[in-house]
Parts: structure tokens; sequence; C-alpha cells
């Protein structure tokens, strides 16, 4: 399947200050580019929204304030996304679900992989993320990266390792597949 006209994100999670989520975004872009797919990344901290306040529910469509336009015409053009996410008290952080929250069609029908990590490999934070990605209708990918803040990192710094590699390499050939057959389902609405 030719994969070479597919643009894919790659979602930053973490706006913290201090984070690891950048060198492990980092390191997903970086095996990205010998890959067909065009990936692009996409950091939360660079689009700041506040708590939900728009007064309509997502599915409308119908965005009152510009900060929501202005993310929607971020999301919207993108077939599928690499969510690069922290665990923080057992969950997901707040600023990706607000900003999961704030849309709805530019989500919907399109396809989702998930890198994860944290003390436990942030495997909560990703059967969360599930959840909710489910919800918004972003079909996500069985295979996912988990790495550990003890053995996975140099400090700030990720470290993965060949065999995190080549779970990152299925993940992303699944998350490809899986982004042109939403294609379908898009047209098919």
């Amino acid at each position: 399947m030719d994969t070479s006209d597919l643009r894919l994100a790659v979602i930053l999670a973490s706006t913290r200050p201090r984070r690891r989520g950048a060198s492990v975004a980092a390191w997903v872009m970086d095996q990205t580019r010998t890959r067909d797919a065009r990936y692009e990344l996409i950091d939360l901290k660079d689009h700041p929204l506040p708590i939900l306040d728009e007064p309509a529910a997502a599915s409308t469509g119908e965005y009152a304030h510009e900060h929501t336009r202005a993310w929607a015409a971020v999301i919207e053009p993108y077939d599928g996304f690499v969510f690069v996410t922290p665990e923080y008290n057992h969950s997901l952080p707040a600023g990706l679900k607000n900003a999961i929250d704030y849309l709805w069609a530019e989500w919907l029908d399109k396809a989702g992989a998930l890198v994860t990590y944290g003390n436990g490999g942030g495997l909560r934070s990703g059967e969360q993320l599930r959840t909710v990605l489910s919800a918004v209708g972003i079909a996500h990918v069985r295979p996912q990266v988990v790495l550990m803040n003890r053995t996975d990192f140099d400090g700030y710094a990720a470290t993965p390792s060949v065999h995190h590699e080549h779970g990152l390499t299925g993940m992303l050939a699944d998350l490809e597949l899986w982004a042109a057959a939403m294609r379908g389902v898009r047209a098919a609405r």
C-alpha cells in the first residue's frame, strides 16, 4: 500500500517546563525519517488552550472562540496521530485531555498510536487515553511503545533500546495502514 501521501502528526502531550517527553518525541521523529509517510511534530506547549470554554459541544462543529478554530485548523489536515504521553498520577496529562475535548470532526475516523512513559511505563495513561480516543472516533492500533523512567532514560534524555525501536517500527507500520484505511471510512461518511 502506498503511504507516501499520508500526513501524520506526533503529538507531544507534556507541557511541563522540565519534561522527558521532548526527548521521546525527538526519538519518535528520528525513527519516522526513513518512512514514506510524512510525519510532523505538534507540541501542545505551542498551542496553549484554556480549560474548555466552548459554549456548544464539539460535535456540533460550532466553535465560538478563535483559539478553538486555530486548534481545529492544526489538527484537521492529518490522517493520524502518534500520542507521546507521560502518566501523571495514574492518568493522562490534563492538557492532552483538554486538547482532545475541544474538537470532534477533526479527530473523527482517523488513526492513532501511543508511545507512553513513566514510572510504570505510562500504561494507565495509555489505557485511559484509548478510552478517550475511542470516544472521539480515533481508531487506535493495538501495539504501544512503553518506556520506563528507570530503565529507558538517562535523566531526562530517552535512551530506548533496540527492542523499542523494533516495536516503534511495527507500530508505525500499523498506524500507516490504519490511517490509509480510515481515509476510506471518512470518504464513505
